[in-house]
Order: structure tokens, then sequence, then C-alpha cells
């Protein structure tokens, strides 16, 4: 008796993911409408977000298991990505810290491409906002490549903090690091992404 034939089933596709948010404007809008105002002749001259480094330093607490538990924890959350610690670089002897200590004396993560633009378009949108007497960003904080640096005072104004979290406050530093950048440029480039720069003085 002939075996019948059975028809193989096709796997079903998996579903592209859909871009984050801001990726997704960027590439759509933004570069042509940058390319324009900047008067730049190629769009490979336009400003582009390249990676977002969010770190933290513990300082005098470093001894501190638990304080620096909660760092490296919230970071892990609010980025999604585990950090990595840092050493000391140099002798700061106020702080009897030695070149290249056991003991970590911050924590780091570099971001990159979608978890970036997700984790810049929470800060813009959901963070900040958040911030008690909140009065904008610097628009002064930028390097001569273009590249931006924002401080926060407290963990707490991401949403993904618990009350636990909160118990050791510190603070974060941001940094955006622009291909192509310049302070014109890379300013222009957060200002399209939503960043709520201060006003400037009249």
């Amino acid at each position: 008796m002939a075996e019948k034939k059975t028809a193989a089933k096709a796997s079903p596709k998996a579903k592209p993911q859909a871009q984050p948010r801001l990726k997704a404007l960027y590439n759509s809008e933004l570069k042509a409408k940058l390319k324009k105002e900047l008067g730049l002749k190629n769009i490979n001259q336009v400003p582009e977000l390249k990676k977002v480094v969010v770190s933290s330093g513990v300082g005098k607490k470093r001894e501190d298991k638990k304080f620096t538990e909660t760092v490296a924890l919230t970071l892990t959350k609010i980025t999604g990505q585990a950090p990595t610690s840092r050493l000391a670089k140099k002798s700061i002897a106020t702080f009897k810290i030695r070149k290249g200590m056991g003991a970590p004396v911050g924590y780091l993560v570099t971001l990159r491409n979608d978890k970036m633009y997700e984790f810049v378009d929470r800060l813009i949108n959901v963070a900040l906002p958040h911030v008690r007497d909140f009065h904008g960003v610097s628009r002064s904080a930028f390097d001569v490549q273009g590249n931006y640096n924002l401080g926060l005072k407290e963990q707490t104004v991401f949403p993904e903090i618990t009350f636990e979290d909160a118990a050791a406050l510190h603070g974060l530093e941001i940094t955006f690091i622009i291909k192509n950048g310049s302070k014109e440029g890379s300013l222009k480039l957060l200002e399209l992404f939503g960043m709520p720069f201060e006003k400037e003085a009249k």
C-alpha cells in the first residue's frame, strides 16, 4: 500500500519588528530636513546620533555594596542593558582612590541602534518632564565635536525606578555621541528629536 505523502507545512514568517519611533522619524523626515536647514550638499554630512552612554559614579560610597548594587540596578532598569563597571584611571587622595583599585568607581552602559532610540524617546518624553522645577536643559553642554552631555541629579525621574530603588539616591550622566556633529548641527538634531532646551536669553 502506497504511503500518503503529506505536504510540508510552511513555517510562518516572522513579522518584521517595527522601528523605534525616533529612528523611523529620523530616517523618513529628519535627515532631509536637517540637510536643508543646515545647507548641506550631501545627505551623508547630516548629523546622526551614533551612541548614547549612560553612566553614574559612586565616589566615596564605592565600598557600600547596597549603594553600588542600586546604581547598577538603576542603569539596567532604565536602559534594558547590564552595565559595565569602571575602575579608577588615576589616584585621588581625597577619596582614598588608587589607580586601578578593585572596587568600581562607577558604572556605565553604551546604547546603540534601537535600544538607543528607545531610551532617548523615554528620556525626552517621560523622564525629563518629571524633573522638579524644570526649565529646560542647557544649550551650552556641547563639546567641540558636537557631542552633548546631560546630567540628572536623581534616578527617580525614570518610571522604571521603584520606591525601593529610590532609597539610595544618585545622579546620572548621559552623553550623546553624534556623527558629523557641530554645536549648531547637533543642537538642531536634538531639538528635532524633541529635546526641551532652555529658552534663549533675549
